[in-house]
């Protein structure tokens, strides 16, 4: 028997020699604005108020993901009670899903060409299948209990893939390359990352695997 592929999965076009120096060293700087609309990896937008009271606007999500979120707990009250995950909320979920992936793939140098605000063709994507049939309303109603095990493991391999992201921009500034292995390393991580991401906003059922691959 052919397993099936999983649902969700990235395309990347390979981006290792022939780098671009300057936007990598300021990377960061450079991403800000879709740092601020779709998240980075480890990075908060926090605000302080004149009381000093810290308010965060999503660490990991952004203000579009602040938005997919709340539609996501929507949608788990429309899916359990009527199995019916509404178009329009879908729509919206993969449409910043989409873009996340591409501003990710700019965040963590694994490519260089600036990424679109909003939709347009970019040499790095995501493709979602739709799940087929009604949905699960048991995996739904559980879903973050069962994502648990995959924070846990996210939380050990964005902190690897942070420490190979480093070796890699100096890698970069210095010779114009990024490692091979490091570079292979960043996709994969970044590929767990969005599959988990997808399973928790609600837009496939199917349990996403404990692989690198």
């Amino acid at each position: 028997m052919v397993a099936m592929p999983y649902p969700v999965s990235l395309t990347i076009t390979p981006l290792l020699a022939a780098r671009n120096k300057m936007t990598t060293a300021f990377r960061l700087v450079l991403a800000i604005p879709h740092l601020f609309l779709v998240g980075g990896i480890g990075f908060s937008m926090v605000f302080r108020t004149r009381s000093d009271n810290v308010t965060s606007l999503g660490p990991e999500t952004g203000l579009l993901g602040v938005i997919a979120g709340a539609l996501a707990i929507v949608s788990w009250f429309t899916i359990v009670i009527s199995r019916e995950h509404i178009s329009g909320i879908r729509a919206y979920t993969r449409f910043y899903v989409r873009w996340r992936v591409r501003a990710l793939s700019y965040l963590m140098l694994l490519q260089d060409q600036y990424p679109p605000l909003g939709d347009a063709p970019y040499p790095a994507a995501v493709t979602i299948v739709d799940p087929p049939g009604e949905r699960d309303r048991l995996t739904v109603g559980l879903r973050i209990f069962l994502a648990i095990p995959h924070i846990i493991v996210l939380v050990f391999l964005m902190t690897a893939f942070w420490a190979t992201t480093i070796v890699a921009w100096f890698a970069i500034l210095f010779t114009g390359r990024y490692p091979r292995g490091l570079y292979d390393f960043g996709v994969s991580a970044l590929q767990w990352l969005v599959r988990v991401e997808c399973y928790m906003l609600l837009l496939i059922d199917d349990y996403p695997p404990f692989s690198m691959e």
